[in-house]
């Protein structure tokens, strides 16, 4: 989601998506491997189901918005009904609850979602070529 909305903001002058109000609660991947590792080292939570999330969400819109801000150039969102989930598969809402991670692995995100969105808009700008900017693959 974020490549495909990031991709055809630096790329195009409208970014294409589906529904915009499913919230996500994202978390940069450097925040997901320190805690990887920090599972893997900590005694008494083998078998334990630890949240790594940010504690915190944001509609697919407001990422959308937030991701064209930070390019940096006026980009429409344009909704488009081909990228729509087929009827009861869409999951409205993901927020995961960090608490555990934080009394059992000490561990909490560091990366907030702007610097995470401001990295991962330029590594994408030095490797564009990686991606098929606008292709929808369902």
């Amino acid at each position: 989601m974020i490549p495909t909305i990031i991709t055809q903001a630096l790329t195009r002058d409208k970014v294409f998506l589906g529904n915009l109000t499913p919230r996500r609660d994202l978390t940069y991947v450097s925040d997901t491997v320190e805690g990887f590792l920090r599972a893997g080292s900590s005694q008494g939570v083998i078998g334990e189901t630890i949240n790594l999330g940010a504690n915190g969400e944001v509609s697919i819109g407001d990422l959308a918005e937030t991701i064209i801000r930070l390019v940096g150039r006026p980009v429409e969102i344009v909704i488009d009904q081909e990228r729509f989930r087929p009827e009861r598969s869409e999951v409205m809402r993901l927020w995961s609850d960090n608490r555990k991670a934080k009394q059992r692995l000490g561990w909490e995100p560091q990366v907030s979602l702007e610097d995470g969105l401001r990295q991962t808009i330029e590594w994408i700008k030095e490797h564009l070529e990686r991606y098929q900017v606008g292709k929808y693959v369902v």
